[in-house]
């Protein structure tokens, strides 16, 4: 698979085979992800991974904990266009491969809480950064996360990363041994996505590339 198929090929699936992945499998494909970008070298990232042995007791862990407020906000307040419309088709979109019509509002919530099972996934991954760092940081962290995405995907596996998890910070801190001065900034479920889901057959949209790209010319 060349880097281009892996682009493509690349989705975040929202139900998982209970497939197991080995943590030596993970450990690999975390190690060729840190060879992504990184301004000065830093290397920001701060990696913990629930697997298979470990995520019956997380979720035991989880159960009955109420919902934090969130680290950071995960969009701005007030999103605006073409941002909030982007936004908004791909949820309506997902609960139509559902089948969720949006006054079942109690469905479309259940939907959300499977954040918090990994949809499933046999191995969920946690991203943290220390408090400390600037936007440049969560940047080479997004540049990590990528990475690992594709390369996932290169080996057969799927993922999807989840931002949700920033309601949950506190306690996925406790859990995972995270010291305080690092902040939760995401978890990323992944094994092998169900074929049989019709979640899985979602393909978000992308905005045409006259729309966010300009091509400047110079008149001399």
């Amino acid at each position: 698979m060349d880097v281009t198929e892996a682009v493509q090929r690349r989705m975040s699936a929202r139900a998982f085979l209970d497939t197991p992945v080995d943590d030596e499998t993970i450990a690999e494909l975390l190690e060729l992800a840190a060879r992504a970008p990184s301004g000065g070298n830093v290397q920001p990232w701060r990696i913990y991974v629930i697997g298979a042995d470990t995520m019956p007791d997380f979720k035991e862990f989880l159960a009955g904990r109420e919902m934090e407020a969130p680290g950071y906000e995960i969009y701005p307040p007030g999103l605006w266009e073409p941002y909030r419309t982007n936004r908004f088709a791909l949820g309506e979109q997902m609960y139509e491969a559902l089948g969720i019509p949006r006054e079942d509002k109690a469905a479309r919530f259940g939907h959300l809480a499977r954040n918090f099972q990994f949809f499933d996934a046999p191995v969920g991954i946690f991203c943290f950064i220390d408090r400390r760092m600037g936007p440049p940081q969560w940047s080479d962290l997004g540049m990590f996360l990528q990475t690992f995405m594709l390369l996932c995907t290169e080996r057969g596996l799927d993922t999807c990363p989840q931002e949700a998890w920033a309601t949950w910070s506190q306690a996925v801190a406790e859990f995972v041994g995270a010291p305080e001065d690092e902040m939760l900034f995401c978890g990323v479920a992944v094994g092998h996505a169900d074929p049989d889901a019709a979640v899985n057959t979602l393909r978000s949209e992308r905005m045409p590339l006259e729309e966010w790209a300009t091509f400047v010319r110079r008149c001399v």
